[in-house]
């Protein structure tokens, strides 16, 4: 399956069905009086958050979604028939924009949201509806009310617990194979991987999710290469892990750059938690590696972890290392969330005390 992020597309609801303008007619039944039914709702345009998805390719191929009409109403107070909703499907972690791409319209992070973006038009009433002690034969009825219809943006952001970054040619997908079931592309050259890949690590009896952002260089923020467009998946990340190549002539410049990009895109991205990672340590000499370890370790003040995702040396302390961070960072989240739930309890009516 194609991975897609983003998509735009055409919405547009059902108009409501119209009154009928009828009256009774019946042998032996003089005066029979009115008996036009209401016309049904039109359908609406529902945007409903489900599991199993991880792209928005599906809406490639279909840009526009029409809901139908509301049936008119008949005779013999014979109400017409609503017309049936139309439920988008979209992946956990997909927002909604307006037309211009920057008004978030609603942010869907949890499996069973739904918002009704496009509301379909009520139905008219008949004339039977009109029909009062002085008005015995109304003609007057409603022709229904009219849909709605707007352009949309589709935004995918994964939601990772661990994004992975680095240069092209890190050892980024070499990890993700390594550690993960995922298959990504891996080769010898560069901007292998053009999309972001998911893979569900195993830490000992516990899991947790990692996110493999490809294509980050000088300018990505600015929208050289392929990183302008990817860096949105790492924001709802909890911790960055970044890969650097050991190989690299200047590791603290391959770190610097990472982090200028991070910093350039978003504030709060480049203040996520971050654990640095010196992969291909089987492929310098030992003298080397620690100096590139004690230069790194001076310009971000962070400990660097000495890695090799091909032989999967000291893989195993950095897995641990990370689930620490996600673990700590959700008994955090959910702290917060009690917490504020605790006050909106407490700003609630109280029992008047004599």
């Amino acid at each position: 399956m194609k991975f897609l992020d983003q998509a735009k597309v055409y919405l547009r609801s059902g108009n409501g069905g119209p009154g009928a303008l009828s009256f009774r007619r019946e042998k032996f039944i003089e005066f029979g009086g009115p008996n036009g039914g209401d016309g049904g709702r039109g359908g609406s345009v529902i945007v409903e958050c489900v599991e199993g998805l991880n792209t928005l390719i599906d809406y490639r191929y279909q840009q526009h979604f029409k809901a139908k009409n509301g049936g008119h109403g008949m005779g013999r107070d014979r109400s017409g028939a609503a017309a049936n909703d139309i439920v988008m499907k979209v992946p956990v972690g997909t927002q909604i924009l307006e037309e211009d791409n920057e008004t978030l319209i609603a942010d869907l992070t949890e499996v069973g949201q739904r918002i009704t973006l496009c509301k379909g038009g009520d139905g008219g009433r008949g004339n039977a509806a009109f029909k009062t002690s002085t008005n015995r034969a109304p003609r007057k009825f409603e022709p229904g009310w009219p849909g709605e219809e707007r352009w949309i943006w589709l935004r995918l952001k994964l939601i990772a617990d661990v994004g992975l970054i680095g240069l092209p040619n890190a050892g980024k997908s070499t990890f993700l194979s390594v550690t993960s079931r995922a298959k990504p592309k891996i080769a010898d050259y560069p901007f292998t991987t053009l999309v972001p890949q998911l893979g569900v690590v195993a830490v000992g009896s516990r899991e947790f999710v990692l996110a493999d952002i490809p294509g980050l260089i000088e300018g990505a923020s600015e929208g050289v290469g392929l990183g302008h467009r990817f860096l949105g998946h790492v924001e709802r990340c909890r911790v960055l892990l970044h890969l650097i190549d050991a190989t690299a002539e200047d590791v603290v410049e391959s770190y610097k750059t990472i982090r200028n990009e991070l910093a350039a895109y978003d504030d709060n991205l480049a203040r996520k938690e971050e654990i640095i990672a010196l992969n291909k340590m089987d492929s310098v000499t030992e003298d080397e590696l620690e100096a590139k370890v004690k230069s790194l370790q001076s310009i971000s003040n962070k400990p660097v972890h000495v890695i090799s995702a091909v032989i999967g040396e000291n893989v195993e302390p950095l897995l641990f290392a990370l689930l620490k961070i996600v673990d700590d960072s959700k008994a955090t989240e959910k702290a917060e969330q009690e917490a504020e739930e605790q006050s909106l309890a407490g700003e609630g009516p109280t029992t008047w005390q004599p």
